[in-house]
């Protein structure tokens, strides 16, 4: 399958090896949002029975990458899509199965106006981790940048 015929999912599954280390299931992923899930799963659990706060964090910026590769996939040939920084809070007590949803945070065009102008982009991406019960259990943001080749 070539990179144009795969998902955004897809194409962060094939190439970050951690993603499969996790088994992580990519349930959306469009330009706008990712839905990503961590199944539960005792060998990535932490002292108090939960996922591990490095399995949440790798989950929500997984997630964000899904999102950045589904808004900006076209621009690969051009410029490499880097995390800049990241920022994760944990809310409540996270256990079972749980679920990051990543939305993009600067309006794609804008972004790709900014790369067209001879810039290196920068534009956040906020990510909600949720119990299936629905709590919040985390929030991260993630900034991204678009660096152009060469």
């Amino acid at each position: 399958m070539s990179a144009d015929q795969m998902s955004a999912g897809e194409m962060v599954a094939a190439s970050v090896p951690m993603v499969r280390t996790l088994n992580l299931e990519f349930l959306e992923s469009t330009p706008e949002r990712a839905v990503v899930r961590l199944p539960d799963q005792p060998a990535y659990h932490n002292h108090v029975g939960g996922p591990h706060a490095g399995a949440m964090f790798t989950l929500a910026e997984t997630a964000s990458g899904a999102v950045v590769m589904g808004a900006f996939g076209d621009q690969l040939g051009r410029a490499v899509p880097l995390a800049v920084t990241a920022e994760i809070a944990y809310k409540k007590l996270a256990k079972g199965v749980v679920t990051a949803t990543a939305t993009l945070g600067r309006p794609r065009d804008e972004v790709v106006a900014e790369l067209d102008a001879g810039g290196r982009p920068e534009f956040p991406v906020s990510i909600s981790i949720t119990r299936e019960d629905g709590a919040v259990t985390g929030e991260m943001t993630v900034v991204w940048t678009l660096r152009p080749h060469g």
